[in-house]
C-alpha cells in the first residue's frame, strides 16, 4: 500500500461530451480552494470524440487553472467506473498520492463549503471509506443522495410502487434521510469523497459494469471489508441528473425509457453480491409488486409507469445472466492504467 502523504486531496471529474457543464462545475470549486485548502482537480475525457478533449485541455491551460486543473483524455468511452480507475489508478501510484479522492459529476454545481464539509467528516473519522454530499435538484428540491442495498423487499415495493404498503410490511426505505452525518449503505457517485486506503484495500470500480450499480458493488465490497460509508447534508451540491447520459431522475423519469446497460448492470450487481439465487429473488420481488400494481388498478386508477418498457426489458434482460456477470473485473490500486474495461470483452 503506498504510504499516504500531502496533497491531500484530489477530485475526478468524468466528461463525455459535456465539455460545458465540467467547465462550470470546475468554476464552482475555485472558491473551494480557500476554505477546503488546496486541491487539485483531474478531468478525464471518456473517449468522447467531439473536441472536448481539446477544449477542455485549451481552457484549462489558461490561468487561474493551470496550475490546480489537468485534462486527462482516454482514447474509448469504457464506462463511468473505468474512466474514474483510470485517473485513480495514476493518483494513487505517485510517490505522493492524495489521501482521499472525490468522485465529482461534471452535471454538478458545489454550493460554498461543500469540499469542506466533506473533508471535516472524513478527516475528524478515520472509519470513514467514503462520504457523500446531499444532492439538490436545479429548483432546489431534495434529490436521493444516500441508500440502502437493494434487496428483494426493496425490489418488492419498488415494483408496486407503494411506499406504505414497504412500511406495513417492515421493508425499510431505499432512501436514506437525515439531517446530520451519519450512515448509509451506499452513496450517490455523483458527488463522493474516497479514503484512499479504503480504496487500496478494497479495489477500484469493478470495470465489468458500464454505467449504473458500479458504485453500489464497490460500496457493497468496503461494507465487508468492515468500511463505514456516511452521507453528509452539510455538503450541498446541485445536480442536474443525465446530462450525460440523456436518462433523467426525478419528474423527467416518467417520460424517458431507461437503456439496456442498466438492466444489465442490475442484473451483474445481484449476481456477484447474491449469486443466482439472489438474482432471482430480487426479481421475482420486483414482479410480485407489479403483479400487485396491476391488480389494484381498479381502485388506484390508471397511472403512468415509472419507467416507460420497464416490465418488457426486466423480462428480456433481468433473467438471463451471462458468465460474464459473475465474473469481478476489480482493479488494483497499483495494476497499470490502461487495461480495456471488462465489459468489453468477448
Amino acid at each position: 500500500m503506498p504510504q499516504m502523504s500531502a496533497p491531500p486531496l484530489a477530485i475526478v471529474i468524468v466528461n463525455y461530451r459535456t465539455a460545458d457543464y465540467v467547465i462550470r462545475c470546475v468554476n464552482s470549486l475555485a472558491s473551494e480552494r480557500d476554505t477546503a485548502g488546496p486541491f487539485e482537480v483531474i478531468v478525464v475525457d471518456g473517449g468522447s470524440g467531439d473536441g472536448s478533449a481539446q477544449r477542455l485541455a485549451d481552457h484549462f491551460s489558461a490561468q487561474p487553472w493551470r496550475d490546480w486543473v489537468s485534462v486527462l483524455p482516454l482514447e474509448i468511452n469504457g464506462g463511468f467506473g473505468w474512466a474514474n480507475n483510470q485517473a485513480m489508478l495514476r493518483l494513487l501510484q505517485r510517490p505522493q498520492p492524495p489521501e482521499f479522492i472525490h468522485l465529482l459529476n461534471p452535471d454538478t454545481v458545489v454550493e460554498p463549503g461543500g469540499i469542506k464539509a466533506l473533508l471535516a467528516v472524513i478527516s475528524a473519522n478515520p472509519q470513514l471509506g467514503g462520504v457523500c454530499s446531499r444532492l439538490l435538484e436545479p429548483d432546489g428540491e431534495l434529490a436521493g443522495s444516500a441508500f440502502r442495498f437493494p434487496s428483494p423487499g426493496r425490489e418488492f415495493v419498488r415494483g408496486c410502487g407503494m411506499a406504505k404498503l414497504g412500511a406495513l410490511l417492515g421493508v425499510t426505505p431505499t432512501v436514506v434521510e437525515r439531517s446530520d452525518p451519519g450512515p448509509a449503505d451506499w452513496l450517490t457517485g455523483a458527488s463522493v469523497m474516497f479514503r484512499a486506503e479504503a480504496l487500496c484495500q478494497t479495489g477500484l470500480f469493478d470495470d465489468g459494469f458500464f454505467l449504473y450499480f458500479e458504485e453500489v458493488e464497490l460500496m457493497y465490497r468496503m461494507g465487508r471489508a468492515g468500511w463505514a460509508l456516511w452521507f453528509v447534508p452539510a455538503s450541498r451540491i446541485v445536480h442536474i441528473a443525465g446530462a450525460a447520459t440523456g436518462v433523467a431522475s426525478g419528474g423527467q423519469v416518467a417520460v424517458r425509457p431507461q437503456p439496456v446497460y442498466r438492466y444489465e448492470a442490475r442484473r451483474r450487481y445481484f449476481m456477484l453480491t447474491g449469486g443466482w439465487a439472489g438474482l432471482m429473488t430480487a426479481n421475482f420481488g420486483w414482479l410480485f409488486g407489479r403483479a400487485i400494481a396491476f391488480m389494484l388498478r381498479p381502485v388506484r386508477g390508471k397511472r403512468r409507469d415509472a419507467i416507460p418498457r420497464e416490465f418488457a426489458m426486466t423480462l428480456r434482460h433481468s433473467f438471463w445472466p451471462s458468465k460474464r456477470d459473475s465474473s469481478r473485473s476489480i482493479a488494483r490500486w497499483d495494476e497499470p492504467p490502461g487495461r480495456a474495461p471488462a465489459w468489453m470483452g468477448e
